[in-house]
């Protein structure tokens, strides 16, 4: 048996995608309804800078179709609080403000850390654990974001998996991030497209990647993002990773 592999982009209004992705005469009020045919999840980013009241969250899961999958990204300051009564505060207010009427469309929440944070694991115990497992009925899956070396150490690897979170890969050329199974879920941030292909990377490297998640699939859950990069061209490169993949059932 393997696991559902989804794929997407990272938000849904940028507006050179009006000329690679959306039909022309399509309204921008129906462009969520029109990649959520297309694709298989979104990330929401916006969220990263502000918060967005309980009812639009229940809209946009409104607007997709069933077995569609949203990711959050965690407001930034979430990350950035020294003490653990400041990390469990801001980790509440975030969960608590509306992300869960996305209801059974929430994929995982997505907590960034900024480039500079270093591995220590004092503050990450102590972040991973006041990650709620639930909110309001509405199970949890936590994926954490970090850039930097000093992450790549099993200590960093075990308090993932003890605490059930994921770490979140990438192929960004100046932070790169190794796949590590420590979750029942995989989560892939892919950062490389450019302008010379028509999808934003390589039909070989496209093949890769396909390989690459349906590998990852036969033990967890896949969600795999196209990020910034040439980001015109990634509703393209995950349509064509979707066509490679299949879609989950």
């Amino acid at each position: 048996m393997t696991h559902p592999i989804r794929i997407g982009i990272g938000g849904w209004n940028y507006e050179p995608w009006e000329e690679t992705f959306y039909p022309d005469d399509l309204a921008k009020k129906r462009q969520l309804e029109y990649a959520s045919q297309q694709l298989t999840a979104i990330e929401i980013n916006s969220t990263f800078y502000r918060n967005q009241k309980p009812h639009v969250f229940e809209n946009w899961a409104g607007e997709t179709p069933d077995g569609f999958k949203f990711t959050v990204k965690a407001q930034r300051f979430t990350t950035s609080r020294k003490t653990p009564d400041e990390m469990k505060e801001a980790i509440d207010w975030f969960v608590g403000g509306g992300v869960t009427k996305l209801g059974d469309r929430l994929g995982a929440i997505n907590w960034q850390f900024p480039k500079g944070r270093t591995f220590d694991a004092d503050y990450f115990s102590a972040f991973l654990e006041r990650l709620p497992k639930e909110h309001d009925g509405v199970a949890l899956r936590h994926a954490i974001e970090v850039r930097n070396e000093t992450f790549k150490t099993e200590e960093f690897t075990d308090l993932l998996k003890t605490h059930g979170c994921a770490l979140v890969f990438s192929d960004a050329e100046d932070w790169p991030m190794p796949d590590v199974e420590t979750a029942g879920f995989a989560y892939a941030r892919l950062q490389e497209s450019r302008e010379t292909y028509k999808a934003g990377y390589a039909p070989k490297a496209l093949d890769g990647w396909a390989g690459k998640l349906k590998a990852w699939a036969k033990t967890r859950d896949v969600y795999a993002f196209f990020i910034s990069g040439a980001k015109a061209r990634d509703p393209l490169a995950a349509m064509a990773l979707i066509d490679r993949v299949g879609r989950p059932d």
